[in-house]
């Protein structure tokens, strides 16, 4: 039987063991290779502790953390060229505020991910957005021409492409044709 991942799923197996097969808690123990706190706390409990929340470190940016959010906060109405990079927030910190016990690199791991969250605040769109497409079986279909250049009895010769895609089925239709005679060379589905 393979390990449990989770510790819902840990705490089941435990269980099922202990009430089914009869399996003593030292026997448990070896089993799931966990203490036998782990395995009274499965017994007792019908789910697992939520995880506790660690208190976030401090780190030598947290006194700037405020200024560079200001910055951010003003290139939300500025237009593309005037933006600051990452580099432009390191560099007026330093300038500006003295911050020369704060690295580069802090700089613009922080302001990277501040700026997407910023950007969500104010309402400016999703970071990630999926919209399931659904089509009905021959309702849809993509069409397109363009040129090609190919070889037709050793002479390069210049042809129209049709292309047609069913949307549903994803089943495609090239056919290539000569643009003099008009002419397709070739009639395959």
């Amino acid at each position: 039987m393979p390990m449990p991942k989770s510790k819902v799923e840990l705490y089941a197996a435990i269980r099922r063991d202990h009430r089914l097969g009869g399996i003593s808690m030292r026997a448990l123990e070896h089993k799931y290779g966990v203490t036998w706190r782990t395995v009274r706390r499965a017994l007792d409990a019908q789910w697992p502790e939520p995880r506790k929340k660690h208190r976030p470190r401090t780190t030598r940016l947290d006194p700037y953390k405020r200024i560079i959010d200001g910055f951010l906060q003003a290139d939300l109405d500025a237009p593309p060229k005037q933006k600051h990079t990452a580099k432009r927030i390191f560099d007026r910190l330093v300038d500006e505020h003295g911050a020369y016990e704060i690295s580069y690199q802090m700089v613009r791991s922080y302001a990277a991910g501040r700026r997407k969250q910023i950007q969500l605040l104010a309402g400016r769109g999703p970071e990630v957005a999926f919209i399931p497409q659904s089509h009905i079986p021959g309702a849809e279909a993509e069409v397109d021409f363009g040129d090609v250049h190919i070889m037709l009895a050793g002479v390069p010769t210049r042809c129209y492409l049709f292309s047609f895609r069913l949307s549903y089925s994803g089943k495609a239709v090239h056919r290539p044709v000569d643009r003099t005679i008009g002419v397709s060379y070739v009639s395959a589905w």
